[in-house]
């Protein structure tokens, strides 16, 4: 087997490290060169979308949004490039129509293309304990699952096509109002003269904190400690614009099912605010 993989990275880089040096060899692709490099000294093997695309029987894309992956689907040539029965896995989080969309006209081609988000995020993949969402035939999972394993904890079958980025989808909905919720919590503790502390102490007992939000709050509490505002902004900006952005795919995907999501649409509207806490 051939594996290919695009997009290195906080996330794509350790994903693909996993898959370095195992039994099949491993084709790699960014726009930044540094990564590129990192992969190539630990085995593998430098070449662009298309050739990835050509020789791989496996693609993992991970990059930023629709917009990146139809760049490489159309601008560089992938889908035309590609053999009949190569699995192209996309990892980015984006619509569900557009993943929809891709995968029939791949399907044209004889491609699988198909919707296999993660979650866990950088620590988790650094770990190797990723949980992937996949949509799609159970004969494609059980053809990926030797080239996921390397990066995950588990591997989850969500359904048909579609419903692997429709549970990423509403996971980070869940993150991203859990976020909001305790840096207002924060706030109201501070003010009233409540050590934080014994908020999160109790949050966590009665199971309304998380490890993942205590380690968002307990972190940014930390830096802003430290930091003055434009490194904080600088820090955790481009956090907030991925959150604006994985809430927008969220939002577009439930108009295009017609349905209203008020709670994430707030948390649209938040939630640049809790992560440079403006």
């Amino acid at each position: 087997m051939r594996a290919g993989f695009i997009g290195l990275g906080n996330i794509g880089k350790p994903m693909a490290k996993h898959l370095a040096g195992q039994d099949f060899e491993l084709l790699v692709y960014d726009v930044s060169e540094a990564p590129v490099q990192e992969l190539v000294a630990l085995g593998a093997t430098r070449a662009t979308p298309a050739d990835i695309a050509r020789d791989c029987d496996i693609v993992g894309i991970c990059v930023r949004d629709n917009q990146d992956v139809e760049a490489l689907l159309y601008d560089e040539g992938m889908l035309d490039a590609a053999s009949p029965d190569t699995l192209f896995a996309i990892h980015a989080t984006v619509t569900h129509a557009a993943l929809l969309r891709w995968s029939a006209e791949a399907s044209t081609r004889g491609i699988h293309l198909f919707d296999a988000p993660i979650t866990g995020g950088a620590h988790g993949a650094e770990a190797g304990e990723l949980v992937y969402m996949l949509g799609g035939d159970a004969n494609i999972v059980e053809r990926c699952t030797p080239v996921f394993s390397h990066s995950a904890k588990k591997i989850v079958h969500a359904g048909e096509l579609g419903t692997g980025i429709v549970l990423k989808l509403c996971i980070n909905m869940m993150t991203y109002a859990a976020f909001n919720a305790i840096n207002e919590s924060t706030a109201l503790a501070k003010a009233a003269g409540l050590d934080p502390d014994i908020l999160y102490e109790v949050g966590r007992d009665n199971g309304m904190v998380a490890e993942f939000n205590h380690r968002f709050i307990s972190n940014r509490e930390a830096l802003m400690a430290s930091c003055d505002d434009d490194t904080i902004r600088g820090i955790f900006e481009p956090f907030g614009k991925l959150g604006e952005k994985d809430l927008d795919a969220a939002l577009e995907t439930a108009a295009s099912l017609g349905l209203e999501l008020p709670n994430a649409r707030n948390s649209r509207q938040l939630i640049m605010d809790t992560f440079i806490k403006r």
